[in-house]
């Protein structure tokens, strides 16, 4: 079995510890990015329900006139 030197060693723990630093900035910008896709689609369905209402609206006073 080969020996590593300590640099190796020293290596593999900064690759693992970057690693984990770009994983979890990667992971929150995806969650913050989640959030903001809620929110649109929030928006999104609100406005179908209103167009949806004034149709209704504009109907009814079409049938009125």
């Amino acid at each position: 079995m080969p020996e590593f030197s300590s640099e190796f060693w020293i290596m593999l723990i900064t690759y693992g510890v970057s690693f984990g630093v770009v994983y979890g900035q990667i992971a929150t910008k995806l969650r913050y990015l989640e959030q903001k896709m809620d929110k649109h689609n929030g928006v999104i369905e609100r406005m179908a329900v209103a167009e949806r209402d004034l149709k209704s609206a504009w109907r009814v006073i079409d049938e009125l006139k």
